[in-house]
């Protein structure tokens, strides 16, 4: 019981992690106008392109539609952005997960919405790290081994994905959204369970309920228990933090690299919603080494994966990307100041109500997939229905928490002026 709480706990703080560090990139942004400059002249060129050449493929011959531009696909894609951006920003978690099965649902495939994803953390990386600022207490000797580890889990994971592309696109769509049904799914439940409990003891008086994240302090006893063997090479890191420093080995850390490079190459998320916790709980490093060290990892880990896993290969479609990239800063923005003006009970429960419409929606596609691939025999029409419902439930949920958060927004707008 304690080790499956310990697994949904650390799934829940790495939700956590990987939208602080979004909202960081976003925010980074969005305050220089250097950077909304460059935002500006990258969009620019991709739409005069998809302007004049609006019925070719982007992508390579394989490439599977849509990946060519019209005025609805962007404007989903948009959308897509800010609804993530919002849960993002509102929640501190969870907004990153629903960005390919919002794809998905809206109906890209799913190598696509992976490729896709990616090469939008990639951009808002670059774009968003101020290198200088961020990497005083960066480990170059974690980096590098963990690098080198992620460098070859995205050839793993990006050789999955393609090869079951290859052998049948309907395999590759249902193994996508396997994956992020079970994800979602482990998440979103283990959330809502934390959202009752929570809202038992508020009514009796023993929780405030204001942070809708917490996390373990200290050294655990798993990187403890790491940190003691002994298997050469020995990385020396927090030299700053302790006397001599701590110690790991240079093939743990690696291996860790391999875990996040197959998940960003198989999921689309950059890897960093599990690099956080990964090294502050499993390889003992203290939090403020493990920040420089994030951020190194999803620039390279994201860029090449996007780049040499899918972009290559046709399957990054630009337009949804800086589509994505333009609405999730505005989301972000809104959502990070509507946490001043909500409580935090009520953020978890739009917590786990959004990433268990995810859930809902990834695995009401399942049974249509598993009868076009002759995995099991249940009525087509039934199967569509039940795809339809998925969907249906998905995009409420989502236009509903979108619609909450702006008119707690601009129903709160003097309230928030005079606070800036």
């Amino acid at each position: 019981m304690g080790f499956g709480r310990d697994v949904f706990e650390f799934l829940k703080q790495a939700s956590a992690a990987h939208a602080k560090w979004d909202i960081e990139m976003s925010l980074s942004i969005v305050r220089s106008r250097k950077k909304l400059a460059i935002l500006g002249l990258m969009v620019l060129p991709i739409l005069l392109i998809n302007f004049a050449f609006a019925a070719d493929m982007i992508g390579g011959k394989t490439a599977y539609a849509p990946a060519f531009y019209t005025t609805q696909i962007f404007v989903v894609s948009i959308f897509v952005g800010l609804a993530a951006g919002l849960i993002t920003g509102c929640i501190g978690a969870g907004g990153g997960f629903i960005i390919t099965p919002a794809l998905m649902a809206a109906g890209v495939k799913g190598i696509l919405a992976v490729g896709t994803d990616l090469f939008h953390i990639f951009a808002k990386a670059i774009m968003g790290t101020a290198v200088h600022k961020k990497l005083g207490n960066v480990s170059t000797k974690l980096a590098i081994a963990f690098l080198v580890g992620s460098g070859g889990g995205t050839i793993i994971g990006g050789w999955i994905n393609k090869t079951l592309y290859d052998t049948d696109p309907l395999l590759s769509e249902m193994f996508i959204s396997s994956i992020y049904a079970v994800l979602l799914g482990l998440l979103g439940f283990y959330a809502l369970f934390d959202f009752i409990a929570t809202t038992r003891k508020q009514a009796g008086g023993k929780d405030s309920g204001g942070d809708a994240h917490g996390g373990p302090s200290g050294t655990t006893g798993l990187a403890t228990t790491l940190q003691n063997l002994k298997l050469a090479p020995m990385i020396t890191f927090d030299e700053d933090f302790v006397p001599g420093g701590k110690q790991i080995s240079g093939w743990i850390v690696a291996a860790g690299g391999v875990v996040v490079g197959i998940l960003a190459a198989i999921m689309g998320v950059g890897g960093g919603f599990i690099t956080f916790p990964m090294f502050v709980y499993i390889f003992g490093v203290s939090s403020m080494t493990t920040v420089g060290t994030d951020i190194l990892q999803i620039i390279f880990t994201a860029g090449f994966a996007a780049v040499g896993q899918y972009a290559i290969y046709g399957y990054v479609f630009y337009t949804l990307a800086m589509g994505m990239l333009i609405g999730s800063l505005l989301g972000i923005q809104v959502g990070a100041l509507t946490t001043k003006v909500v409580k935090g009970i009520h953020i978890r429960g739009f917590y786990a109500i959004s990433i268990i419409a995810g859930f809902i929606n990834r695995i009401s596609v399942l049974p249509k997939k598993l009868v076009e691939l002759e995995m099991l025999k249940l009525d087509m029409g039934l199967c569509n229905s039940i795809e339809f419902v998925g969907n249906i439930v998905f995009w409420i949920v989502v236009a509903g928490f979108g619609l909450w958060i702006f008119s707690k927004f601009f129903g709160n707008i003097g309230k928030l002026r005079q606070e800036a």
